[in-house]
């Protein structure tokens, strides 16, 4: 009798505590984003880290480069970090020692304090169709690994690089999906093969922004639509996200790496541009980045690739002012210089959601002690209704 009592006792308070946790994880889900700093207005580092920490969802940082000061400020923090090498030093990482010389001074300093989790050499580099950087991009990727291998930090820094949409031949239908000929052979399939050996993922840059037309705009917009049906496959696509994941899918599986992982490393949407752009305003931001934050967290995958979640980095964390070419290069943010919501978004902790420049958002010092409470309360409750 005594040992079912403590059984019963010990169940009940299971429950108790795999609930509690439940409820954790709900509130601290989180999802990534760019750091760009191309931009003359910006808060300080530290400022920044402090209010990704305590304000908002957001556990994974990307930046495109290795700025110590960034690095430092993200110490202690937990919040997963990704630096990039430029794509002008990509020739330079194919030497080892040169490599390690990089290693020891832009990973080294700020290891285990700092969570870097990846690197990448480069961004989008066989979009700019250099090809000492697209011969030498491979070779430098596998060189960094072995870097990282001698200072035994392979297990936990992965090497990457991320690619535009650029990089297909093909993409519709999805499953269509094919790799531009000539780079699929010679570049995408030994890196594959490197990716799939070091168990990286492969990182791509699907922007429905850059495809929508005043047809499909619904359907770049995640909003309901009558979808687009794949008549290879018969599936059923309802939003662009998921088409263009596929055809990246397909063109991996078809040099026969559909075991891959796949990481978002960048998309999003502008909230400001050229008055003829279609679609370019705060609502249309809102619906984009609030429905794939949704969507990528789901579980739901790709009609593809189902049951899957994508780690995912919206572009970008800030508005930056300085950046070339067109309005809507310059209004990708999420947030204001001042750290307030350009548009609201649930990227807030506990849903706080504030969405113009002249309002407050919940900081960490009163958002956190009112999660805190509410899982006493929930606790309390829980308690109360267990007892005998």
């Amino acid at each position: 009798m005594e040992k079912t009592f403590v059984i019963c006792v010990a169940s009940r308070a299971n429950v108790i505590l795999v609930l509690l946790a439940l409820t954790i994880f709900q509130v601290v889900q989180g999802i990534g984003v760019n750091y760009g700093t191309i931009a003359n207005n910006l808060p300080p580092p530290y400022q920044v880290a402090k209010f990704l920490l305590h304000s908002t969802i957001i556990n994974k940082v990307r930046i495109f480069d290795a700025n110590p000061e960034i690095l430092h400020a993200f110490a202690n923090t937990g919040i997963e970090i990704t630096i990039t090498i430029p794509n002008d030093q990509i020739p330079n990482i194919t030497n080892l020692t040169l490599a390690q010389q990089w290693i020891n001074t832009y990973v080294q300093p700020f290891i285990p304090s700092t969570n870097i989790i990846r690197i990448l050499v480069g961004n989008e580099v066989l979009s700019t169709a250099n090809k000492l950087l697209i011969i030498n991009l491979v070779p430098a990727m596998q060189t960094l690994h072995t870097a990282l291998v001698t200072a035994s930090l392979d297990n936990l820094i992965k090497v990457s690089t991320p690619h535009s949409l650029g990089i297909l031949s093909n993409s519709s239908p999805p499953s269509s999906g094919r790799f531009r000929q000539g780079y699929d052979i010679h570049v995408m399939k030994p890196m594959l093969r490197f990716l799939k050996d070091t168990n990286s993922p492969f990182m791509v840059n699907p922007y429905a922004f850059f495809a929508c037309t005043s047809s499909n705009l619904d359907f770049a917009l995640f909003r309901a639509n009558s979808g687009v049906l794949d008549d290879n496959t018969k599936l059923l696509y309802t939003n662009m996200f998921d088409a263009q994941l596929d055809a990246v899918y397909s063109a991996m599986k078809f040099l026969g790496f559909e075991d891959v992982a796949i990481v978002i490393g960048e998309t999003g949407w502008p909230s400001m541009g050229n008055s003829a752009q279609i679609g370019v305003n705060p609502k249309s931001a809102s619906d984009y980045n609030g429905n794939l934050i949704r969507h990528v967290t789901s579980g739901v995958g790709t009609p593809l690739m189902p049951n899957q979640t994508f780690d995912t980095y919206i572009f970008a964390l800030f508005d930056e002012n300085l950046k070339l070419g067109p309005i809507c290069e310059r209004n990708f943010g999420l947030f204001w210089p001042n750290m307030t919501l350009v548009y609201d978004v649930s990227i807030m902790r506990n849903n706080v959601v504030v969405a113009n420049n002249h309002s407050k958002v919940i900081s960490g010092a009163t958002c956190y002690p009112f999660v805190f409470h509410s899982y006493v309360i929930i606790l309390y409750l829980l308690m109360e209704s267990y007892k005998f």
